[in-house]
């Protein structure tokens, strides 16, 4: 699927999808990490995220002290001037990049910090968590820019009888 599908399959199931988080959120079913995992592994073992990359492309993720002072140390900075040169502070005072896409994302969508990456990135799309109702919005705001959790949804939704 290339990313104009995505994002017009993706923004016509976005009333559909948020109503079935909202239900979600209500009912809390006690399955529902399992049932989530179970559609997360499904749907990666035919996803290769290095023919989208629009994670990398379109949102920042969360850099935390440590993600700082290992990278900064990787690309032999201070954590200071690595944070004047890439990131800024957000509204929610946090750190995130100052440009989209990610500076480290090469043409080929490869990460040239891939060994060090945030955290955030490491645990991206989040769909395999433990305590999966703590982060619906979050897997919610994910099914606008990743293809593979617009799958995991749509799966578990099924499943659900959604």
């Amino acid at each position: 699927m290339n990313l104009d599908e995505f994002n017009k399959e993706a923004y016509s199931l976005k009333k559909e999808n948020i109503k079935f988080f909202n239900k979600v959120k209500l009912k809390k079913p006690k399955d529902l990490d399992e049932l989530f995992h179970a559609a997360h592994e499904e749907v990666f073992e035919e996803t290769d995220c290095l023919t989208c990359a629009n994670c990398c492309k379109t949102t920042s993720p969360i850099f935390h002290d440590k993600d700082i002072e290992r990278i900064s140390k990787k690309m032999k900075l201070k954590p200071g001037q690595f944070i004047e040169k890439y990131l800024k502070m957000d509204d929610d005072q946090d750190y995130v990049l100052q440009q989209s896409p990610c500076a480290f994302l090469g043409v080929d969508n490869y990460c040239s910090i891939y060994e060090d990456r945030p955290n955030a990135c490491r645990e991206y799309p989040h769909t395999d968590r433990k305590k999966m109702i703590q982060v619906m919005d979050l897997t919610m705001n994910n099914t606008l820019v990743c293809p593979a959790v617009l799958k995991i949804t749509e799966k578990v939704k099924k499943q659900l009888g959604f």
